[in-house]
């Protein structure tokens, strides 16, 4: 008889053991630092991670948004890269994560942090103005030929970053230089092209979104290997998906962007679990689902060993790309 306590008793200390772990959350507001300015991709998408989970009561403590943009996101990248071991600490990233390291030699890799989940991928498109001279891609692009190096300004977010790397492949195609105007986010960046202070810009959906419902900006292409899924009529009788890609225009440039979530070093399988389940949780929200229609997101997610692996691929493009337009810091 004793024995048959003794089993019991041990089962349900066993028991309430894996309870606790998997009962592990945040005791206070967790940060989540944006590495980019306010008004951009990042910035809007964590803003709305924010909104939803305390929309839909997901987690007992809050989230609270911090902009550490400096130093082209490292200042965000090494502020969570030193909180090892704390999991009320969260970070967005864009592809900074790979191009920042590699254009300053700050030193930091996105190993030095622990991945959590990827939330989508980004896309890019060419804007223009809507008083442009330029109807499509081939019109931007026969211009940029046609006319001396450094006519067309591009403004773009950050240096040696996203934008830039795509400006470059454009010039590529082009045999031209473009004049790349650096902004501090995808916010500002779409502004100035609404005041026709620069000739173009590659923003992401999302930044350029209310201009182009507005019929402020005209969207050339998009640079995916395939057209965007969404059908609704947005700007001009004109939806996601009747942006032509870049490719079908003359222009063979592809790139997507992540947007994924990392913690700092040092936390626990539990504490990353929590974090797993709950980013899953406000991807199955119906508000997700709108605002994936909205920012044109490849909805594409993924966590574990499939997002590790997909990490140290993606690295390894963007040091390929980053060598061919000679950004990489000597």
């Amino acid at each position: 008889m004793r024995s048959k306590w003794m089993k019991a008793g041990l089962l349900a200390l066993a028991s309430v053991s894996i309870a606790a772990q998997a009962a592990w959350e945040p005791t206070k507001p967790v940060e989540f630092v944006v590495p980019a300015g306010t008004g951009g991709g990042a910035d809007q998408m964590a803003r709305f991670v924010q909104g939803v989970v305390a929309k839909h009561k997901l987690m007992k403590q809050s989230i609270v948004v911090v902009n550490k943009g400096g130093g082209a996101g490292a200042e965000g990248f090494l502020e969570v890269k030193g909180a090892s071991g704390d999991p009320h600490k969260l970070i967005i990233t864009l592809s900074n994560l790979f191009t920042t390291p590699l254009a300053t030699g700050v030193p930091f890799n996105w190993r030095d942090m622990t991945p959590v989940s990827m939330m989508a991928l980004d896309q890019f498109v060419l804007w223009v103005n809507a008083d442009s001279p330029y109807k499509t891609a081939k019109d931007y692009l026969d211009a940029a030929k046609a006319q001396p190096d450094n006519t067309l300004k591009m403004g773009g977010t950050g240096s040696k970053q996203e934008d830039q790397i795509i400006t470059v492949m454009l010039e590529g195609v082009a045999g031209k230089k473009l004049t790349y105007i650096p902004y501090k986010g995808g916010g500002e960046v779409a502004v100035q092209l609404v005041g026709n202070h620069v000739s173009s810009t590659v923003n992401n959906p999302i930044e350029a979104e209310s201009h182009w419902r507005a019929g402020k900006l005209r969207a050339l292409c998009v640079f995916d290997k395939d057209r965007l899924p969404y059908t609704t009529k947005l700007s001009h009788g004109m939806s996601w998906q009747d942006i032509p890609t870049c490719a079908s225009a003359g222009l063979p440039a592809e790139y997507v962007m992540l947007r994924g979530i990392f913690m700092p070093p040092g936390v626990s399988k539990e504490q990353t679990a929590f974090y797993v389940d709950l980013l899953a949780k406000v991807r199955a929200t119906p508000d997700w689902k709108e605002f994936m229609e909205k920012g044109a997101f490849r909805q594409t997610s993924m966590s574990g060993d499939a997002y590790f692996d997909w990490l140290g691929k993606a690295e390894q493009m963007h040091r390929e790309l980053m060598k061919k337009a000679g950004f990489i810091a000597k």
